[in-house]
């Protein structure tokens, strides 16, 4: 306990407090005052969730970020595990490969989005590249596809961290497994199927897990890539419209309250993924 304390006490500090007070906030009439002002805040029971829940804009909000889920989510769980396959094998210049998609997970987001917008605007890249074939309105300033675009850039942005922890569960998968099945006539995608795949099912859930999180809580990249959730809020997402709420138009009430939806969606999908898992 003693070793585990000062951890405990940043979870506490960091995580539990904050999540403590935004339930209280969401239960109360909250608003910002002066520092030292003392002001009543009474409690108002479900009127903040009747609020939001009463929005359309919260109600687009939670299906953007749904959208952002359903491509992001399998595009990261099938391309991590399909690039530590083959990262796992004897592959020239292999450690090169292995920095160079962990790169773009610990460069700053705002570096990296600065390229996808010179790639991905009008005039960019790949439209020049795509010719007639562009879309119009472009890419980010489409609201058919740049939410599609953001979750791309997200998987693409956080792949090399999944790749690596994919990595690991591939290493602790025994050889003797794969050269009994060559021996018995097994081909590479039935090895694939039959072995790689049940043998990585703890880090499978665990990808799941951590994709749909970072996902529900998305913010700086619809905040930098479409100039804070455009075009007309396709893209977004719950935490941005917390943002937006809570400080820009001053109702932590409101904000508490979408955040605590927001929890309550996540830890139900996750333990979703969980059961769906373990049972299969």
């Amino acid at each position: 306990m003693l070793f585990v304390s000062p951890y405990l006490i940043y979870l506490a500090a960091v995580f539990v407090y904050p999540l403590g007070f935004a339930v209280w906030l969401s239960f109360h009439d909250y608003f910002f005052t002066a520092p030292g002002a003392q002001v009543d805040r009474p409690f108002v029971g479900f009127d903040n969730y009747t609020t939001v829940l009463s929005d359309p804009e919260v109600w687009r909000s939670f299906l953007n970020i749904a959208v952002f889920l359903v491509i992001n989510v399998p595009l990261t769980v099938v391309s991590s595990l399909l690039l530590a396959s083959a990262l796992n094998r004897k592959l020239r210049f292999r450690s090169f490969f292995r920095t160079a998609y962990y790169i773009p997970y610990v460069t700053a987001s705002v570096a990296v989005v600065g390229v996808w917008i010179f790639l991905f605007n009008t005039n960019g890249l790949v439209n020049q590249a795509l010719g007639p074939l562009a879309p119009d309105p472009s890419w980010l300033v489409n609201s058919h596809l740049a939410m599609p675009t953001v979750a791309v850039f997200v998987a693409w942005k956080q792949l090399g961290f999944f790749v690596v922890l994919y990595l690991t569960a591939l290493q602790n998968v025994p050889n003797e497994l794969y050269e009994s099945a060559a021996l018995d006539g097994a081909g590479k995608f039935r090895m694939f199927r039959s072995i790689t795949i049940p043998a990585v099912r703890p880090a499978t859930l665990l990808v799941l897990v951590l994709a749909t999180v970072t996902g529900a809580n998305l913010f700086t990249e619809p905040y930098l890539l479409t100039s804070g959730g455009g075009p007309d809020g396709a893209t977004t997402s719950p935490v941005l419209l917390m943002y937006q709420r809570g400080l820009q138009q001053g109702h932590p009430d409101e904000a508490a309250a979408i955040g605590v939806i927001l929890v309550v969606l996540i830890t139900a999908v996750s333990l979703a993924y969980r059961r769906f898992i373990e049972r299969d």
